[in-house]
């Protein structure tokens, strides 16, 4: 059994490129017998189930059938879709995966996460988070109309990019600390993660944690065969 993971697509019906790139990803680079986890931000945005498997529909498609042959995929959300819900699942035959999880692979637990709540020097970014994981506002963003909805997460988005535009890279980086702790809590060595868009491998004292690459122009990927060396792939769109 192989695993493939990857992170941080952020598909939107303005680059239909990277939706065809990940649909040509399933269909040509995962067989029956793997497993594929994606680990959050697989879209731009989701503003709720009933306007987003109607835009992706395709997508939604390609993992039904994807789950069908008999892939497990599982998802975890990021800070862009953390409104998808049950009808998602449901359509897709997909598996939600909590943030953090543990999987154990080849005789050793790795421990997977988006990798937000790992920037714990961005307090702005952090109180957002607090804010919209809380489950009355979620209610209450999701008994908009689609169009309020789609006007609300440009506004917010419009405001992020505001935000980010002063604030320093370390700021928006993962903390050290964070990570040396959220890792010895879980008692691992090795940690997945996306979020940042810096792939990268860090050599830790001990252990190491992979930063998952983004999709721009390429896509990256981690494959790891059952038994052997993982790696890091990267690969044009």
């Amino acid at each position: 059994m192989r695993r493939l993971f990857i992170a941080d697509l952020h598909l939107h019906p303005a680059r239909p490129e990277h939706s065809r790139a990940l649909i040509d990803f399933c269909e040509q680079r995962i067989t029956h017998a793997d497993h594929l986890y994606i680990l959050g931000d697989l879209f731009e945005a989701w503003i709720g189930d009933d306007v987003g498997l109607i835009t992706y529909a395709d997508v939604i498609a390609c993992f039904k059938q994807l789950t069908q042959s008999g892939t497990q995929i599982f998802f975890m959300v990021g800070n862009r879709d953390f409104l998808i819900g049950q009808a998602f699942y449901q359509a897709t035959g997909i598996q939600p995966l909590p943030d953090p999880s543990l999987v154990r692979i080849d005789n050793q637990d790795v421990l997977l996460m988006h990798g937000d709540t790992l920037c714990t020097d961005d307090l702005d970014y952090q109180a957002f988070r607090t804010l919209t994981r809380n489950p009355r506002w979620q209610e209450e963003f999701l008994t908009m109309t689609p169009a309020q909805r789609m006007q609300r997460a440009a506004e917010y988005r419009q405001q992020s990019q505001s935000m980010t535009a002063m604030k320093t890279d370390d700021i928006m980086d993962v903390n050290t600390q964070t990570v040396l702790q959220v890792m010895q809590s879980h008692q691992v060595k090795l940690l997945i993660h996306g979020h940042t868009h810096r792939p990268q491998v860090h050599r830790l004292n001990p252990g190491e944690r992979i930063v998952l690459g983004d999709w721009g122009g390429h896509f990256d990927y981690l494959n790891w065969p059952e038994n052997e060396a993982w790696h890091l792939i990267r690969e044009p769109i």
